[in-house]
Formats: C-alpha cells, sequence, structure tokens
C-alpha cells in the first residue's frame, strides 16, 4: 500500500472525525467513568480552525485514494521566561491514531517517524505525548518506537 503523509486539509475532516470516534471508544471503554461514548472531540468549526492552525500542525496518512488511514495532532511548546523551566522547544503528540482496519502495516510507526523529521526541522528539543495506561497496545507502541517515561500522571478515585 501506498501511504503518504501531509498536513492535513478540510477535506480530510471526514476522515479524521472518523478516526476520533475510533479513539474516543478505546478510551470510553476503558474509562466509562471519564469518557463519554458517542460524542465527538471537536465541532467540525473547531477542527476546521485546527488544520488551519501552524502552531498545532495536523498530519494525516492518507492511501491513493487520498482516504485518511491514520493521523497525529500535534501542538507546539515552550516555556518562555519560566521561573523554573527551560526554554526548550518541544512537539507534543496531542494525539496519533491508525485506523483499527489498517493497523499493523506500519502506518503509525512512519506517522511518528514524520513527526520525528518534521519537529528536527522545527528545531524542537524533544517529541513528547501522553498516553493513558489503559491503552496497552498504544505504549507498547510507543516504547517500540523508543519513547521512554517522562513523568507519570496517578490518581485515587474517591
Amino acid at each position: 500500500m501506498n501511504i503518504e503523509i501531509r498536513r492535513a486539509k478540510e477535506k480530510d475532516m471526514e476522515g479524521i472525525n472518523n478516526l476520533l470516534c475510533q479513539v474516543l471508544m478505546v478510551h470510553h471503554k476503558g474509562r466509562p467513568d471519564l469518557f463519554k461514548a458517542d460524542c465527538k472531540k471537536y465541532t467540525d468549526e473547531e477542527l476546521s480552525t485546527l488544520i488551519q492552525d501552524d502552531e498545532r500542525p495536523i498530519f494525516v496518512a492518507v492511501n491513493n485514494d487520498n482516504e485518511v488511514l491514520g493521523y497525529a495532532f500535534c501542538i507546539f511548546q515552550q516555556h518562555k521566561n519560566d521561573n523554573i523551566l527551560t526554554d526548550i522547544k518541544t512537539l507534543y503528540i496531542d494525539d496519533l491514531c491508525v485506523d483499527e482496519n489498517v493497523r499493523g502495516q506500519h502506518i503509525g510507526k512512519k506517522l511518528y517517524e514524520y513527526v520525528l523529521s518534521f519537529a528536527r526541522e522545527q528545531a524542537c528539543y524533544n517529541v513528547t505525548l501522553n498516553v493513558w495506561s489503559l491503552n496497552e497496545s498504544a505504549m507498547r507502541f510507543y516504547e517500540s518506537c523508543g519513547l521512554v517515561p517522562q513523568k507519570i500522571g496517578m490518581e485515587k478515585i474517591l
């Protein structure tokens, strides 16, 4: 399968929304106390605005028919003039998803490597992300890409 990775465009919104639903259901099944079912993370207006935002680039993996097979939502982060943090430039991966119907074909790896290359071109110091502990397959994927824990969030349900 021939895969192209590029910045998302308005015409990709339907495919992106379908994948956002897949991600939501993974989280809802794992933590229904936190995640609602059958809702959208972004309105179409919000998603359209994000697609145009250079500080929050979205990348898509598409096939020859321009079907969206995966995406990576990213956010530039930098703590300028912070009292304790250095001002390194980080590219944070807010969300990365590959369509469940084409997983195992290395599309996620290609997306991740594209994001790394983009971050290097933008003079970023690092790439970071968060992953829910309920999503064991995602944690294994990120570990296989060489990511290591930076910090760990913990909770006590009352």
